[in-house]
């Protein structure tokens, strides 16, 4: 299984309001993240922390109504496909959410890794734009790029689902999505590189954490100007 982190725990003060509630196309921010992450995970984890009460209540109360509109069916239909009985969200506050993202990125990773994943997606909840086409991409190709290293065993004898430990299973590997060559999110992480990351406190940001402890990092190359679409202003 795949597991999504969302980082919806700023202050939003470029924005100048609740950047996770902010809307576009009909939907805020926060719903177009939960959703992308769902077209390739089967549990999103939401990292909230600057009016934390205020953002759950109204993302809770708007997935109430699309639910009971039935605009959850083509969510619904994939986390059948892999598997799940339904589409899943758990939340996590930040407390220390003025320190930055990294915290934030930590504390997700923290709770997604308790789910066991075969990987992980990170993404900031400022990239509405991003296709879900780009996320099931970069999930397929995570992976395939694990499934290379699976089945090859280690020195360390029970692997985490119990059988023979596998070269992937130790494996620090980050995907990133490029758009024209320049890097953007979300990130696709091994739940090697997760653990790491989550256990780092000498990094500065997530991209050094990640530059830090992956042992390889690719890229996937998409026409999708969503991956490096940053919206943290009015009108971005």
């Amino acid at each position: 299984m795949n597991v999504g982190v969302l980082l919806a725990a700023g202050a939003s003060r470029r924005m100048g309001r609740t950047k996770s509630l902010v809307r576009a196309a009909g939907q805020t921010y926060f719903t177009h993240g939960v959703r992308h992450l769902w077209s390739a995970c089967d549990a999103v984890v939401v990292v909230l922390g600057s009016g934390a009460h205020t953002v759950r209540s109204a993302a809770e109360e708007e997935f109430v109504r699309l639910a009971n509109q039935g605009a959850l069916h083509v969510e619904l239909q994939a986390a059948h496909r892999h598997g799940s009985r339904g589409l899943e969200v758990q939340f996590v506050v930040n407390r220390a959410w003025r320190k930055g993202m990294l915290g934030s990125a930590r504390l997700g990773l923290r709770a997604a890794l308790r789910l066991k994943p075969d990987g992980v997606l990170v993404l900031p909840v400022d990239h509405p734009s991003v296709k879900p086409a780009t996320v099931r991409a970069l999930a397929t190709a995570m992976r395939a790029a694990l499934g290379s290293y699976r089945g090859v065993p280690t020195k360390r004898g029970a692997g985490r689902r119990g059988g023979p430990a596998s070269a992937a299973d130790g494996f620090a590997y980050a995907l990133v999505p490029r758009f024209r060559r320049r890097r953007g999110h979300p990130l696709a992480l091994s739940p090697a590189l997760a653990r790491a990351i989550a256990r780092d406190r000498e990094a500065t940001d997530l991209s050094d954490a990640v530059r830090r402890n992956a042992r390889l990092v690719g890229y996937l190359d998409c026409a999708d100007a969503g991956v490096v679409r940053n919206r943290n202003t009015p009108g971005a």
